[in-house]
């Protein structure tokens, strides 16, 4: 692990949180379905309708969101109230902090049992210093295990807006989300709704949407479990591109069919947000 720069006196519990507005967790059932792709893009979404957003990556053993947006290789800073998270864009609009940047190189494996992954991730809850946010977006793990439940048990206090479930068309990716639903509400975590993400493949040439994965999986699950549907988001070979080279999508590419599935998530987040306020 590198080493933090600075100094830091512990944060009273609490204190660091006492300013984000609404936390969102974004889960998945299994990994490679795009659940920190979904986050990126939610979280610029926000931004560029005027909120302050952090995100905070727990997937402790797949950290991909430094590099989705070109924050790799950044330095963590330690100030009186705890770690001073890393700002993406120079107006501070963006946040996030991630394990990503305490490894020493980006290749080394966090090969770690389960209590000192519980432990950091309740660290990062409690020690970020965030100031004030607007949203704060969680992304975790795929699964339901042990660091889901600390993960949940350490933001119950703060009362958290609810969880995003990120599914892929496939039945076997649906029948995973349903396990993810089984958990939501065995630890009393509200489901803001279901995104069907790769739904469709966006052609780079013709930019037809063929259905390569079937399609309606996570649509029909919503409204079987009686949980909001926020969308079908396609897969665009221009929406790779970006995460590759870390850039905004939702401003390089507006005419994709990806920006408006994104920004009508968003919208429906900013909604529910409205009507919790």
């Amino acid at each position: 692990m590198r080493k933090l720069v600075g100094s830091m006196d512990t944060a009273q519990d609490g204190e660091n949180l006492a300013n984000v507005r609404h936390i969102i967790l974004v889960l998945s059932g299994k990994g490679g379905v795009g659940k920190s792709t979904v986050s990126t893009q939610i979280a610029l979404a926000l931004r560029h309708a005027g909120k302050k957003v952090g995100i905070l990556d727990v997937d402790l053993c797949g950290p991909s969101i430094p590099r989705m947006l070109n924050a790799q290789g950044q330095d963590v800073h330690q100030c009186d109230s705890g770690w001073v998270p890393v700002y993406v864009d120079q107006e501070k609009t963006i946040s996030l902090m991630s394990i990503g940047f305490l490894l020493e190189r980006p290749d080394d494996a966090v090969v770690w049992r389960g209590p000192k992954k519980n432990a950091m991730i309740k660290q990062f809850i409690s020690d970020v210093a965030w100031g004030e946010l607007d949203f704060l977006i969680v992304d975790t793990p795929p699964g339901t295990s042990d660091e889901h439940i600390s993960t949940v048990e350490a933001l119950r206090a703060f009362k958290p807006m609810g969880a995003i479930l990120v599914t892929t068309p496939q039945a076997v990716s649906v029948g995973d989300v349903r396990r993810e639903l089984t958990f939501c509400k065995k630890t009393g975590l509200a489901v803001i709704g279901i995104v069907e993400n790769m739904s469709g493949f966006v052609c780079p040439h013709c930019t037809e949407c063929t259905n390569i994965f079937s399609k309606g999986g996570g649509e029909e699950l919503a409204r079987h479990a009686g949980v909001p549907f926020l969308g079908c988001v396609p897969l665009d070979p221009l929406l790779c591109q970006s995460l590759e080279q870390g850039k905004d999508f939702l401003q390089e590419f507006p005419k994709s069919p990806v920006y408006p599935a994104i920004t009508s998530i968003a919208q429906h987040i900013l909604s529910k947000a409205s009507l919790s306020c």
